[in-house]
């Protein structure tokens, strides 16, 4: 599988970690929209949260126990953050590996959807 998150989870291409355990990695993006986006993966490959089978989705609390610590360590958890997850391309997924960004570290703008 050429997954370059995949890849990432395995050490295969370095890095700027924020957070790891057993199931999770966090690191830094490379071309941050806040002073903290940090993105947030499982290690073992689901395109996205449709593919997550019920008997694992478990793995969606993990990282959002994962994001509560980093939020936690990093101190906006006192200032806010915002947590997206695209899915699929209409939804905006670039990377067919399931991530959530956390942003953070300034006042963030509201999103409105265009009405179409």
């Amino acid at each position: 599988m050429d997954c370059i998150f995949c890849k990432i989870a395995n050490g295969e291409i370095p890095s700027s970690k924020v957070y790891e355990d057993d199931k999770i990695l966090a690191f830094n993006d490379l071309n941050p929209v806040a002073p903290y986006h940090i993105l947030v993966i499982p290690k073992k490959h689901y395109a996205s949260i449709l593919d997550v089978p019920a008997e694992e989705m478990g793995i969606i609390a993990d990282i959002h126990n994962a994001i509560n610590t980093i939020a936690k360590e990093k101190g906006f958890d006192k200032t806010g953050f915002r947590i997206i997850n695209n899915c699929g391309e209409d939804g905006g997924q670039e990377v067919k590996h399931i991530h959530y960004h956390v942003l953070a570290g300034k006042k963030l703008p509201n999103y409105e959807a265009e009405e179409k």
